[in-house]
């Protein structure tokens, strides 16, 4: 009976946890949607990956002969398939939900927002904007373990095959892409602000990942530690009670080590002042934390 209730929570758990996985990749494509169509795209100012690719088939048909949605997504589809064949369908699940999402919200962000020009004579401001809501975006559909397709199955494909890194792949689809524009606009001001895009959606994305799975460590030191270790736990964050011996005193004490994410970092400090204001506490900020509930192992598997 208690194993069937475990497995309940735990699939309660999983359920919750999807759950919320999408609805934020929804939300970062609405972000995404909004930078594209509202600031970079009306500017002539092109991005990386299959954005950058469908918003150069936008102007090169007719500025609006070929929406970018439509480009956008079958792009993507041929991407996706070959996704599914090479890396498998765990991979493209959450991307393929992105893909649609950001095709919906592309066609109905432009209706929107038709007729509507902003900072029409200040790209450098639409620029820096754009950016922002793209990188901001991408990032928190990324901490969501999601992707928006693109440039990221181009280079974990050839990372599967050669030893050169995502990140340096994704850096020259996107450099190429952004360098062809010039071919459509005629204009190397519009490349550079391409590239100045490319590194302020980078800085913003780098910011959101790096923030949201930020960690810290705790050492508390108190005598209510039963108290302060059951509300911790509440937090669905582990305690781990340690027999420690103080050199000065020599008294004989319990110390409990926790590991949290930052975010929840204010809300154990309340529940240590509440049970016991006089305990202490030691607070870090750590590299990395691997293993259940937080980050997995990032090594290859030797073959």
């Amino acid at each position: 009976m208690k194993s069937t209730l475990s497995i309940s929570s735990l699939s309660r758990q999983v359920l919750l946890r999807e759950t919320r996985d999408y609805l934020m990749i929804a939300l970062g494509m609405i972000l995404y949607g909004i930078g594209w169509t509202v600031f970079l795209l009306p500017n002539d100012i092109t991005t990386g990956g299959v954005p950058g690719i469908a918003s150069i088939v936008f102007w090169a048909t007719g500025f609006g002969a070929i929406p970018v949605s439509v480009s956008y997504f079958v792009i993507n589809v041929v991407l996706l398939l070959a996704a599914l064949k090479i890396l498998g369908f765990k991979f493209s699940i959450k991307t393929i939900f992105a893909v649609f999402t950001l095709t919906f919200f592309l066609s109905l962000i432009q209706e929107l927002t038709a007729g509507m020009h902003l900072l029409q004579d200040q790209p450098f401001m639409a620029c820096v904007l754009g950016a922002s809501f793209c990188g901001s975006g991408i990032g928190i559909a990324f901490s969501s373990n999601g992707s928006t397709g693109g440039t990221d199955i181009i280079a974990a494909i050839i990372n599967k095959y050669r030893d050169i890194t995502l990140g340096r792949v994704m850096m020259i689809c996107d450099m190429i892409i952004i360098t062809s524009s010039y071919f459509v606009l005629k204009d190397w001001e519009k490349v550079v602000y391409g590239f100045v895009t490319l590194y302020v959606c980078s800085f913003v994305l780098d910011q959101i990942v790096n923030s949201a799975r930020q960690s810290v460590q705790f050492f508390i030191i108190s005598k209510k530690y039963q108290e302060i270790g059951k509300e911790i736990n509440a937090l669905h964050r582990g305690v781990t009670v340690i027999d420690a011996t103080g050199l000065y005193t020599g008294q004989e004490q319990k110390m409990m080590f926790v590991l949290a994410k930052k975010r929840q970092s204010t809300t154990i400090f309340r529940i240590i002042n509440d049970i016991d204001p006089t305990a202490f506490v030691s607070q870090s900020a750590v590299i990395g934390v691997y293993g259940e509930g937080f980050d997995h192992f990032k090594l290859k598997k030797s073959k």
